[in-house]
């Protein structure tokens, strides 16, 4: 009796020292984050028409200027540094919407409980909010969504994927939303992003920028598994400007 009790315990603390292990290994692989590029953050502090500023939710960048009534929510993908978006947005900040990239929990978004009210508790830059997401960004920025249309949370201005698709449904919805992709996302492919459009609220809009990559959204340098790209930074930039404020113009 005392050797198969001795064997128990022997055998329960090795499972519960391979659970530590693993615990261990994938906490250590959350916090392995794709590092924002230098020149490019450079490029957002030093860009007058704005004002960068650390956070409790995140990195706020607002305009210089008077803000609009509504701003974006951007959430990153996973295990991608908040400071890889700025860039960006720079100008979509510049031309009067601010900006809050938020620090999910771990560094992965989908494990990010987080409803559209602790994202923005405190953060009174807008009135009112663009969910955003890159990537699986994008997938929990529809969860956040679904979560304030359920609550019938008057802050919520709309939807904003960034090669990314929702994996619930809100196709019952009139959310105003925008789904950008990009031609050689070699991640959230064309084929995905069409597989998963049905999902989008009614009236959703598509948008695919050419020559872009899954990176591209981003400034974080080359992502494994990911297309070829061809689309300048200045392309993509312009592309994502041009779109995300005509979303915010109608929103």
């Amino acid at each position: 009796m005392r050797a198969a009790l001795r064997r128990i315990r022997a055998a329960g603390f090795l499972a519960l020292t391979a659970l530590a292990a693993v615990l261990l290994v994938f906490l250590a692989w959350a916090h392995a984050v794709a590092q924002g590029e230098r020149p490019a953050a450079i490029a957002a502090f030093d860009d007058e028409r704005i004002r960068i500023e650390t956070v409790a939710e995140g990195i706020l960048m607002t305009p210089a200027t008077a803000a609009a009534e509504v701003g974006v929510i951007m959430i990153p993908g996973a295990r991608v540094d908040p400071y890889a978006y700025m860039d960006k947005l720079r100008d979509v900040v510049a031309g009067g919407a601010p900006v809050l990239i938020v620090r999910p929990a771990i560094n992965l978004a989908i494990a990010d409980q987080r409803g559209l009210d602790a994202l923005i508790d405190g953060v009174d830059a807008a009135e009112r909010w663009v969910v955003a997401g890159h990537s699986l960004g994008g997938t929990r920025a529809c969860l956040v969504a679904a979560g304030a249309e359920r609550d019938g949370d008057d802050r919520l201005a709309g939807l904003l994927l960034l090669g990314s698709y929702c994996a619930n449904d809100l196709s019952s919805t009139a959310l105003p939303t925008l789904s950008i992709s990009a031609e050689n996302d070699g991640l959230s492919t064309r084929e995905d992003i069409a597989t998963r459009a049905d999902a989008l609220p009614a009236g959703a809009r598509l948008v695919e920028i050419p020559g872009a990559n899954h990176a591209s959204f981003g400034d974080y340098g080359v992502q494994a598994g990911d297309g070829p790209v061809t689309a300048s930074d200045d392309e993509v930039r312009t592309v994502l400007t041009m779109e995300i404020t005509r979303l915010l113009r109608g929103a």
